[in-house]
């Protein structure tokens, strides 16, 4: 469109759309397929203190679309980059800052917003104006509520919410419709149980979960916890929600901040 501008440097794919006043930094690589709307700005400097200049990158995948003013800066280090991979919705004005990783099938409602060295996993979904803590996580289909603020890591299959942010349940909705069989969300229920609801500390809980729940996805919700080095969203307590087959949502009570060795909350 009228009035884009790609850098010097910058690499686009095929069969890519840019509306008017779009602008592509260098450094800037964009795969194939991707939609990017007015004013978007991709690959410029971070907002970073730290950044002394040097050449760093931003790295986008295909099938991505990205609206209008939305903000993706390059890395700030040098020879570090913001990397996005495929197939991810970006709504107007939400911002991801510098060496965010952003995995598959990601929605970014509008003026949610990561700080730097952000990871979003597969399939995970941040309502409109969500913030993130420098170096937070975010878990495959994960789901945060609107205006939220998240200051710790969000485990995978979990739904949260507030300010700050804690686990009010799972993201049942977003895992049937993601085709995961009822045997497996079950078997994500009961870890979500062990680690928000059973009373054991984080440690306890998920030595339960590895010795009880062998299904690969609870694998990967057990190498996010034991990965995480700002902790976990802390949950909140009450009887549940009865959600059929699930529980989805437990009633508000808000429970102590997990850290590795103090009590889960329920």
């Amino acid at each position: 469109g009228p009035g884009c501008v790609i850098e010097e440097g910058a690499v686009l794919g095929a069969r890519n759309k840019l509306w008017m006043n779009v602008y592509v930094g260098p450094g800037t690589t964009i795969g194939d397929d991707n939609q990017i709307h007015m004013g978007a700005v991709i690959g410029h400097l971070p907002q970073d203190l730290a950044f002394k200049g040097g050449e760093t990158f931003t790295k986008i995948g295909s099938r991505n679309t990205i609206r209008e003013y939305v903000t993706i800066h390059r890395g700030t280090k040098e020879g570090t980059a913001t990397e996005i991979g495929d197939d991810n919705f970006f709504m107007a004005n939400a911002h991801i800052a510098h060496n965010c990783q952003v995995g598959n099938k990601v929605i970014l409602v509008n003026l949610a917003s990561l700080t730097g060295y952000c990871v979003i996993e597969d399939g995970a979904f941040l309502s409109g104006m969500v913030g993130l803590h420098q170096f937070t996580r975010v878990g495959k289909f994960a789901i945060i509520s609107a205006l939220s603020a998240v200051n710790k890591d969000v485990p995978p299959y979990m739904l949260c919410g507030g300010r700050p942010a804690v686990i009010q349940g799972l993201n049942v909705i977003g895992m049937r419709r993601a085709g995961f069989p009822p045997a497996v969300r079950e078997d994500i229920k009961h870890a979500y149980k062990l680690l928000y609801r059973s009373g054991l500390n984080v440690s306890n809980a998920l030595e339960t979960i590895e010795r009880e729940c062998k299904t690969p996805e609870v694998r990967q919700l057990l190498d996010f916890v034991n990965a995480s080095s700002r902790g976990i969203c802390a949950g909140i307590s009450g009887d549940a929600v009865d959600g059929g087959d699930e529980s989805i949502l437990p009633r508000k009570t808000l429970r102590a901040s997990t850290q590795r060795e103090s009590p889960a909350p329920l």
